[in-house]
């Protein structure tokens, strides 16, 4: 994975468990935040989205020619006007006319090639934006979860926000770059034209120019970087505060999150107020020296008009030439900067969708179709987070069609890992996950989607109604299946005490709900998909004991002719499996039904008798003996 996605790692221990996210908005995360001015490479990226838009490109480039062009034209038609229909017997009435029809005919094609222009590339830049962010989206929904683990969400809203609008901004004005030079090197051509002594003196002020942009341009790219890298850290500190903000506020932390925010704000502030100082100064400076060379060119060409050496008419229009000459050198300077972001930008982009596939359809996957049966077994299964840190170790086991298995074990012992496994969310290291007798790995990703349900201990629902939300995994789900699916769960009478019943709008992650109504969702949404193998991981967690038994009872005829693996830490909620599987330190310590497992006086047994025992009851001994073979795992 390239630089820049990767967060600091989490400093080593034993328990072998997935690393957490990092700390958002941490100062000591490390971005490549800018490449060179111009990078070829990213350019070409850029040029993919464009292609498609290229004939809008080419439209845009032909009427920016077509307007430098009238831009040059004016002064020399003002001149025109002053030498013949401004003489000093008189006005040429038929020079002045000429001049003026010229000059009309010169604003309406200025304004025709304007207009043109501006429509092409804005409707080119919006087309580019949308297909950016489609790409962008499209890919982020296909990479592998290892990656989503160890980069932040603020970081990949910083890229699909604010590092497309810098492209959709570079893409708007690099276009005028191709005017500026134009419009810069016609305009010397001309100058040159006229009189080339007057030329060469206009031209004189140059070498101060480049000397400052020389000293000027290092300056600029530190305080340009500065301002982008402290932008990130704290768009990443205002996500965590978001997402964390029911932590903060039941730990009261509201005042001091509010100065480490603050802190990152004003470092922003203070880089911006340096970038922005830097990005202006050259505004003044090029002012300064177009009055300079206005101020030596009445001077000179005026004693040169004086002395019959030029015309008037020539002098005026090389002022015209001198003020207009200035402006295309003011312009790329300032698009100095927006070219900066848009590389910088470009290679976060770029890098966001280079980012490896590792979990995908290998060429002529099989379809898992119903038919195939609804087997679950690992074979030898070797998986770690970290290739050095495994999680399972040589896991071996199978689930029989319509068999329900449990997987109990203490906290890190790999459940959630296998349950992950199995529907193919990362890959094994070593070993096989097969379903339906077939290896994963070896389905396509959609089929084995569509025969797996999965309700996790955290429900996440989405925002729309809750109809939408409980035919989530299978969308043409009719009302009657999802009502049907609803009432044996126990959900149907509190969501039809809700404002508009299943049609009830849900905010964010259904924040309006309680986690246990949230909970009974998702196992609606799971029995709705009518999938061959039901996961259930850690779900009834957050329902209560009434409510957990009257799903209990649903959930013993929903899994009728369906293979259900079951995560519990309440171990009396699986009782009733068909086998449970004792993990432990990621392997396979203990398996049987509840009255063996009893029976062998093992590990499950002490889990089992810890569940219902009192604190007080247990030796402190075995306590710390308990204890530590959790650590362990």
């Amino acid at each position: 994975m390239a630089k820049g996605h990767v967060i600091e790692p989490e400093t080593e221990s034993n328990d072998g468990r997935r690393p957490p996210r990092a700390v958002v908005g941490s100062h000591r995360i490390e971005e490549e935040m800018f490449g060179r001015a111009f990078d070829n490479n990213i350019i070409r990226r850029i040029w993919a989205f464009v292609r498609p838009y290229r004939a809008m490109v080419i439209i845009s480039v032909a009427a920016l020619m077509i307007f430098t062009g009238t831009q040059l034209l004016i002064p020399l038609i003002i001149r025109y006007a002053i030498d013949h229909a401004m003489t000093s017997a008189g006005a040429d009435r038929s020079a002045l006319l000429a001049a003026a029809e010229a000059f009309g005919l010169t604003i309406l094609v200025n304004f025709g090639a304007a207009y043109t222009q501006e429509t092409a590339v804005g409707k080119m830049a919006e087309n580019v934006l949308f297909d950016i962010r489609r790409a962008m989206f499209g890919h982020l929904q296909k990479v592998s979860l290892s990656f989503m683990d160890k980069t932040e969400v603020g970081r990949l809203m910083s890229r699909l926000q604010g590092d497309v609008y810098a492209i959709h901004e570079f893409l708007e004005t690099s276009i005028y770059s191709v005017a500026d030079f134009a419009l810069l090197f016609g305009i010397v051509f001309v100058m040159l034209y006229l009189d080339f002594r007057l030329g060469l003196l206009t031209l004189s002020v140059l070498p101060a120019l480049v000397i400052i942009r020389i000293v000027w341009l290092p300056r600029a790219r530190h305080a340009f970087m500065a301002a982008h890298e402290t932008n990130s850290v704290v768009n990443g500190a205002l996500a965590e505060a978001i997402h964390g903000v029911r932590t903060i506020q039941s730990m009261h932390r509201q005042q001091v999150n509010f100065m480490l925010y603050d802190d990152k704000a004003h470092a922003n502030l203070r880089a911006h107020l340096i970038a922005a100082r830097c990005a202006q100064v050259m505004v003044p400076i090029v002012d300064g020296l177009t009055g300079l060379a206005m101020a030596v060119m009445i001077a000179v060409g005026g004693s040169m008009v004086m002395n019959g050496r030029i015309d008037v008419g020539v002098l005026v229009a090389y002022l015209f030439y001198i003020q207009r000459f200035f402006d295309p050198i003011r312009s790329l300077t300032l698009q100095y900067s927006v070219m900066q972001r848009a590389m910088a930008s470009g290679k976060r982009l770029t890098d966001v969708l280079d980012v490896k596939i590792e979990v995908q359809d290998k060429p002529g996957a099989r379809v898992l179709s119903p038919e195939m049966g609804g087997s679950v077994e690992f074979r030898n299964v070797t998986f770690g987070y970290e290739p050095n840190r495994p999680v399972l170790k040589n896991v071996s086991f199978r689930v029989d069609p319509g068999e329900t298995v449990a997987l109990v074990g203490p906290t890190g012992s790999g459940k959630s890992s296998a349950m992950a496994l199995v529907r193919r969310l990362y890959d094994v290291q070593q070993g096989q996950v097969l379903v339906g007798g077939h290896d994963v790995r070896d389905l396509t990703q959609e089929s084995l989607g569509g025969q797996i349900a999965m309700v996790l201990q955290e429900p996440f629902l989405f925002t729309g109604t809750v109809f939408d939300n409980i035919r989530y995994h299978k969308t043409d789900a009719t009302r009657d299946k999802v009502i049907e699916a609803a009432k044996a769960l126990c959900a149907h009478d509190f969501i039809m005490s809700l404002a508009n019943g299943y049609e009830a709008e849900l905010g964010e992650r259904g924040g309006n709900l309680s986690l246990g109504q949230r909970q009974l969702i998702s196992f609606a949404r799971a029995l709705v998909a009518d999938a061959k193998i039901l996961v259930l991981d850690e779900a009834t967690a957050n329902i209560d004991s009434y409510t957990e038994i009257l799903i209990q009872k649903a959930l013993r005829k929903l899994l009728e002719d369906r293979t259900g693996l079951v995560i519990a830490h309440r171990l009396a909620t699986i009782r009733g499996a068909d086998r449970i599987i004792v993990l432990q330190n990621g392997q396979v310590i203990e398996t049987g039904n509840h009255d063996q497992l009893m029976a062998m006086d093992g590990f499950y047994s002490k889990l089992y008798n810890l569940n219902y025992a009192s604190f007080d009851d247990i030796p402190e001994e075995k306590l710390h003996t308990i204890a530590l073979a959790g650590s362990r795992t």
